[in-house]
C-alpha cells in the first residue's frame, strides 16, 4: 500500500487526501490551522457569506423602482440596517460546520488525521508537531499544501481591532463607521463592496489607475463605477505608505503625503505562502525567489515523490485551481489517469455587485492574438429579464477564434455571474463554437439568452475577419 502524506488541510490538501483514499492509499493528513484551511475558515466561506449578506442589503435598497415600500413608509434605499455581530456569528458557524463536514468525508474514507504542524525530514519522511511530541511518517508519496498568509505592510502592523487583515474582520461586532480598503485587487474589491453594502462609509485606497488592475477593463469600469455612484470614495494612483491606529481612528498616510481618516483600516495588500521553516529546501524542494513552491503542470515538484498543491505555489490563488492540484497529484503519484493542469479552462469570479465572472482567453489577449479573434459584446441593459430585475450594470462578452468559431473566452459581468459563466466555461473546455452555443435552446426571459445573443452575434466572424 503506498503511504501518503498530505501537509495541509485546505482545498489542496483534503481533496488530493479523498482521491488517495480512493485509489487505495494509505493516507495521513497533517493539519495545524483546522480542516478546510483558510478557504473554508478565515477566506472563501467567510468572506463569500458576510457578502451574500451585502449582497440581499443591496438588492433591497435598489428596489424602489419595483414598487417594494416598508409598512412604516420608509423607502428600501433609507429603512434598512444590519446587525453585523448576528452576521458575524452566523459567518463563523457556517465556516466551522463546513470544517466539520470535511473532517467527517475524511474519517469516513478512511484519512487518518493528525493534528500538529509538519515539516520533511527528506523526501521520504515527514515530521509533525503534536500535542503529544514530535511524531515521525515515512511516505512513499508528499504533498505539500501549507497555503498562504495575509501580506503586511511594516508601517501598517494589524491589531486585530481597527487595523485588520481579511482573517481578522469576523471579530467585529459593529459596522465600522468608516472603512478605509488598503488594495484594489479581488480581495480589497470584494470587501470594499460587501462594507458599502451593508451601509458603511468606504474608502479605497487604489495604487493603480483602476479597481481591479488584473481583470478585464471593461468589467473593472463598470465595477468602479457602480461603487462611486453607491457612495464608495475610491482613491486611484494612491499607495498606502503607513497607517497607524490613534485612538478610536486610524490614519492612512499615502506616499504622496495625503492622510485618510477612518474608524478601521483593511488590509487587501496580497498573500505570503507558508513556506518557511518546513525543510523544503533542505529536502531538494525549489522554491521561487517570494518563498512559492516551484511545481510543474502535475504538481510536481524538484523533489522526486514530492508534490505541493495550492496558495503555497503561486500558481493561481483559487481555491478550485487549489484542489485540482491536489487531485492531479495522487492520479499522477498513485498511476492513475491524468490530465496536466490547464489555466486556459479556469473559471474565476469576483463576489462584487455585480460579480464579474471570467474564463479563457483576455481581452488584452485577444487584442494581440494573431490571427485576429473575434468579439461580441452585449450590454445587460436590453436584455428582457434585466429590465424585469431592475438590473441595468453588466454585460456578456464572448471571444471565438476565426474561420472555426471555437469560442475561447469569456466574460461575464451581472448579479450571479459565477452561475452564469458555465455554459462558457464549458464552450471554452470543450472547444464548442459559437454556433453550437447559439443553437442551444435558453429559457426566455433569461440572462442566459444573452449569452446565445452574442455567440449568434458571432456567427459571420469568419467573413468578417477575412475580409
Amino acid at each position: 500500500m503506498t503511504r501518503v502524506v498530505i501537509i495541509g488541510g485546505g482545498p489542496g490538501g483534503y481533496e488530493a487526501a479523498l482521491v488517495a483514499a480512493q485509489l487505495g492509499g494509505e493516507v495521513t493528513l497533517i493539519d495545524s490551522d483546522g480542516i478546510g484551511g483558510s478557504a473554508v475558515l478565515t477566506d472563501c466561506v467567510p468572506s463569500k457569506t458576510l457578502i451574500a449578506t451585502a449582497e440581499v442589503m443591496t438588492e433591497v435598497s435598489e428596489s424602489e423602482e419595483l414598487g417594494i415600500r416598508f409598512a412604516d413608509g420608509d423607502s428600501p434605499a433609507t429603512g434598512l440596517s444590519v446587525d453585523l455581530k448576528a452576521v458575524n456569528k452566523r459567518v463563523l458557524e457556517l465556516a466551522d460546520a463546513q470544517s466539520e463536514d470535511i473532517a467527517s468525508r475524511l474519517v469516513r474514507d478512511k484519512v487518518t488525521i493528525v493534528a500538529g504542524r509538519g515539516g520533511l525530514v527528506s523526501p521520504e519522511v515527514v515530521v509533525a508537531e503534536t500535542a503529544d511530541g514530535e511524531r515521525s511518517y515515512p511516505a512513499d508519496v508528499i504533498l505539500i499544501a501549507t497555503g498562504a498568509h495575509p501580506r503586511v505592510l511594516p508601517e501598517a502592523v494589524p491589531d486585530g481591532e481597527r487595523i485588520l487583515t481579511w482573517t481578522q474582520v469576523y471579530g467585529l461586532n459593529e459596522l465600522p463607521e468608516k472603512l478605509i480598503v488598503v488594495g484594489s485587487g479581488v480581495t480589497g474589491a470584494e470587501f470594499a463592496g460587501a462594507y458599502s453594502g451593508l451601509g458603511g462609509e468606504v474608502v479605497l485606497v487604489s495604487s493603480r489607475d483602476r479597481v481591479l488592475p488584473h481583470e478585464d477593463a471593461d468589467a473593472a469600469q463598470v465595477l468602479e463605477d457602480v461603487f462611486t455612484r453607491r457612495g464608495m470614495e475610491v482613491l486611484s494612483r494612491s499607495r498606502a505608505q503607513s497607517v497607524v491606529r490613534d485612538g478610536d481612528q486610524v490614519v492612512v498616510t499615502l506616499t504622496d503625503g495625503r492622510t485618510v481618516t477612518g474608524s478601521h483600516c483593511l488590509l487587501a495588500v496580497g498573500s505570503i505562502p507558508n513556506t518557511e521553516n518546513l525543510g523544503l529546501a533542505e529536502a531538494g524542494v525549489e522554491l521561487n525567489e517570494a518563498g512559492f513552491v516551484a511545481v510543474d503542470r502535475v504538481s510536481r515538484t524538484s523533489a522526486r515523490g514530492v508534490y505541493a498543491a495550492g496558495d503555497c505555489t503561486g500558481v493561481l490563488m483559487l481555491a478550485s485551481v487549489a484542489a485540482m492540484q491536489g487531485r492531479i497529484a495522487m492520479w499522477h503519484a498513485l498511476g492513475d489517469r491524468v490530465s496536466p493542469l490547464d489555466l486556459s479552462v479556469v473559471s474565476s469570479n469576483v463576489f462584487t455587485a455585480p460579480e464579474i465572472a471570467t474564463v479563457g482567453m483576455t481581452q488584452q489577449q485577444a487584442d494581440t492574438a494573431i490571427p485576429k479573434v473575434a468579439t461580441a459584446m452585449l450590454p445587460l441593459e436590453g436584455n428582457a429579464r434585466a429590465k424585469m430585475q431592475g438590473v441595468r450594470d453588466g454585460f456578456i462578452k464572448v471571444f471565438c477564434l476565426p474561420v472555426t468559431g471555437i469560442v475561447v473566452g469569456g466574460v461575464v459581468v451581472a448579479p450571479r455571474a459565477s452561475e452564469l459563466i458555465y455554459p462558457l466555461a464549458i464552450a471554452v473546455a470543450e472547444r464548442l463554437t459559437v454556433d453550437q452555443v447559439a443553437e442551444s435552446f435558453t429559457v426566455y426571459p433569461s440572462l442566459t439568452g444573452s449569452l446565445a445573443e452574442a455567440a449568434r452575434r458571432l456567427h459571420l466572424h469568419g467573413q468578417e475577419l477575412r475580409g
